[in-house]
């Protein structure tokens, strides 16, 4: 039979009062055979008689003579001699009984009786100094000095001294005589000096003591006390134990040695003083940054390509382009962090692209917002000298992620702001550089941290914004606007079911047609990307959700075209489309606009004046300049037809005079609005241009053609003539729009006026050298 038995130390030889709780019929009737083997086995922890389990269990105890049991209030009182020590194995746990296997345990006599007396001394020794510290400790000292035997003297003195459950079990689990009394003396010795020590400062403090003063005296006593006793702290004071997880952050060692410097610092400081706080704020940052790179696991290239196709549809070019970087990372193992910038109109899934990268590869995702940021202090932290000091966004969000390498998006790095308090983006020329940020060093950390294995992917709307040095430090993956088609697609793929299970909604509840999707796009959203798509399909939700909660609809309610104006109210957009007749000085240009690309109205005319010319339309500089240009352009190559404006002003205007226009790309358009004027040619109205001009006639290349050609098709555009130069941005123009528009490259004026107007001129080459050039001008003059 086992008896369970905590906190005490039992040594052969030892008579000792065990209190019990509780006996069952079973347990009495076995103390009372005096032929069954009775055995104490202590306990790791407690637990009810219910709740024990074989494991809570240690395995040595020892073997007990029962020599007397008394009823008591509480249980009963059980007077016992140990026997020998046991080794217990094969416990069964019963409602009744416990009971198991016991083997003896070899006892190791290797103090011979002049050993064991020089021990026994030291140790009464050590306890009449003890005493002499405490009140009524006499009698205590008394019975210490009687006792002739070294076991009993350790198992009688262990009953007074507060040793941690482990350390008594250590005393009981040991086989050598000689081990078990010098491990007490150890034990002793330290209670001896702690005792000592809380004396000591209670002497030196006792003085100057009041009452703020005692507390933090207490607070120091008490963690002294622990310190040198070894006991389990709290879990409140386990998280402050910042040498051990220091040591266990694996950090570098130059950081190691820098944390425990401050925690000697920390160690020596009054709690109550501000440099306490600021230290422990510190080395709580210390030990809470991941210092030790995790195993990656290789990349799944066909994974990372079913991740990015099942959540983005379209944008195969950029998709291609991050798999074939995801490929090199595989290939090349030593590659550190890299830096992404994706750049497209808002809505385009730039951020969900980054959380879709970091799932391709399986690392932790973070995203740090940079708009609107103007103090440097946020990308490098604070000096720790400043009040309420605290580190930069990018050690906060390495600290929240909890590794080393997590794929972190950098969203609107384009709207970094200068303010007076320091450059942001200078701030983060050191964070994207690989060559530097394996050493970056935040101002509140103010030691180096390796940054080198982060995937850094930044966001932008536009690349005009973004200084020319961070620029240089990422490469740009451009992501464009969606088509029409694109928009359907991402809206009956995704959209529309994200929509519905945002509202409690499934398909058995609602249905969206074909049809009134399209619909939904083409007269209530006007966006590059998809974002007023989704927030329009959020209210065609809500209001299903009340009509389905009233029950004033059958399911499935089916959602058709002529219902939208009662949930989303009139037509929210507009877009210009193609006259069915351009009068004489009237053509038809294209525009690039944040929002994907539109057609816009070039409109000249003329009237009684000096020669002057009249710009109207919020008109840029740039614009401005093209149109002067192509003025000067059209009287040296129809100067016959332009002597008429010697007596008339002219007047250009782009309708739509409250939005801003500006940039180079309507010079042809501009050119030929001039020569339709001047020679009375009416311009085809389902011709479009785009394209610059010089004042040598050559036309030079523009950007954002995919959304302008995309604008053309959407407005009824059956031809568009653009720069020679952009040919080979045509394989970045859907196939849809291209079978619906006929594209015309031109690469002089001369090819412009053919192509628009029908007049047929020689290059400004052939004029210049043909035979009789001059003769043939002065006789025009004549």
């Amino acid at each position: 039979m086992i008896l369970a038995i905590e906190n005490l130390v039992l040594l052969p030889g030892m008579t000792y009062p065990l209190r019990i709780d509780r006996f069952s019929e079973d347990e009495l009737a076995c103390i009372r055979d005096k032929n069954q083997e009775i055995v104490a086995l202590p306990l790791k922890r407690h637990r009810d008689r219910h709740e024990i389990n074989e494991e809570d269990f240690y395995s040595t105890g020892v073997a007990l003579k029962i020599l007397e049991v008394n009823p008591s209030e509480k249980g009963y009182h059980v007077q016992v001699k140990v026997l020998d020590r046991v080794e217990v194995s094969d416990i069964n746990i019963a409602e009744n009984m416990i009971t198991g296997k016991t083997v003896s345990a070899q006892e190791v006599i290797d103090l011979n009786e002049t050993g064991q007396k020089e021990m026994m001394t030291y140790i009464q020794t050590i306890s009449h100094q003890i005493g002499a510290k405490f009140r009524e400790s006499e009698g205590i000292v008394k019975a210490i000095d009687e006792i002739k035997d070294l076991n009993v003297l350790i198992g009688y003195i262990s009953r007074f001294l507060p040793f941690s459950k482990e350390e008594k079990y250590t005393l009981m689990e040991t086989a050598s005589l000689k081990e078990r009394g010098l491990t007490f003396i150890d034990y002793f010795l330290h209670y001896k000096e702690a005792i000592q020590l809380q004396i000591e400062m209670s002497e030196r403090f006792s003085e100057k003591a009041n009452k703020n003063y005692r507390e933090a005296v207490l607070r120091e006593q008490l963690r002294e006390i622990q310190k040198e006793l070894n006991e389990d702290e709290p879990a409140s004071k386990k998280k402050k134990d910042y040498k051990t997880r220091i040591e266990e952050a694996h950090m570098p060692e130059e950081i190691q040695t820098a944390s425990l410097e401050e925690l000697s610092k920390l160690e020596s400081q009054n709690p109550a003083s501000s440099d306490y706080h600021v230290i422990q704020n510190y080395l709580d940052l210390l030990v809470q940054l991941p210092w030790e790179m995790q195993a990656e696991k290789p990349v799944d290239i066909g994974e990372a390509r079913r991740i990015l196709d099942e959540q983005h549809y379209g944008l195969e070019k950029v998709k291609d382009r991050i798999i074939q970087h995801l490929a090199v990372m595989q290939l090349k193992k030593d590659k550190h962090g890299s830096i992404l910038l994706l750049v497209g109109p808002p809505g385009t899934g730039k951020t969900s692209l980054g959380k879709s990268i970091a799932g391709a590869l399986g690392r932790k995702y973070t995203r740090l917002s940079l708009g609107g940021i103007r103090d440097e202090a946020e990308i490098r932290g604070h000096r720790r000298t400043y009040v309420g000091a605290m580190p930069g966004r990018i050690l906060q969000s390495i600290k929240k992620a909890g590794v080393m390498n997590p794929v972190m998006v950098l969203d609107e790095v384009d709207k970094l702001m200068t303010g007076y308090n320091g450059d942001p983006a200078s701030a983060l020329l050191e964070v994207l550089d690989p060559e530097q940020n394996n050493t970056f060093t935040d101002h509140y950390l103010d030691l180096p941290y390796d940054l080198s294995n982060v995937f850094f992917i930044a966001t932008a709307n536009s690349l005009e914004s973004i200084p020319g040095p961070l620029l240089d430090r990422m490469e740009v993956i451009q992501l464009s606007s969606y088509t029409t088609n694109e928009k359907f697609n991402i809206g009956k793929n995704h959209l529309i079911q994200e929509a519905l299970e945002e509202h409690g909604l499934t398909e058995a509840d609602v249905q969206i047609s074909d049809a009134t999707l399209k619909n939904i796009i083409s007269d209530y959203t006007m966006e590059a990307g998809v974002r007023g798509l989704k927030k329009r399909l959020a209210a065609i939700a809500r209001s299903v959700v009340e009509k389905v909660v009233l029950g004033t609809v059958e399911k499935p309610y089916v959602l058709e075209v002529d219902a939208l104006e009662e949930i989303l109210g009139r037509k929210m957009s507009r877009h210009d489309m193609a006259q069915e007749i351009n009068p004489p000085g009237v053509v038809t240009g294209l525009a690039w606009t944040p929002v994907g690309g539109e057609i816009l109205f070039i409109e000249a005319t003329e009237m009684p004046g000096n020669d002057h010319i009249l710009l109207t339309g919020q008109l840029g500089d740039v614009m401005k300049e093209s149109a002067r240009i192509a003025l000067s352009l059209l009287k040296s190559r129809l100067p016959m037809n332009a002597i008429q404006f010697k007596d008339k002003d002219l007047h250009v205007h782009v309708p739509s005079g409250a939005v801003p226009k500006d940039g180079p790309s309507a010079g042809i358009a501009l050119f030929t609005a001039f020569a339709s004027l001047i020679t009375g040619i009416m311009v085809d109205a389902k011709l479009a241009m785009t394209g610059e001009i010089t004042l040598r006639g050559v036309v030079l290349p523009i950007g954002g053609l995919k959304e302008k050609l995309i604008a053309a098709e959407r407005a009824g555009i059956t031809k568009v003539l653009i720069p020679k130069d952009n040919v080979a941005d045509l394989k970045d123009v859907p196939e849809e729009v291209k079978n619906k528009v006929q594209i015309v490259a031109v690469e002089t004026i001369e090819d412009v006026l053919k192509e628009a107007l029908g007049i047929a001129l020689p290059k400004i080459e052939q004029v210049l050298t043909g035979p009789g050039f001059f003769t043939k001008l002065i006789d025009q003059q004549d």
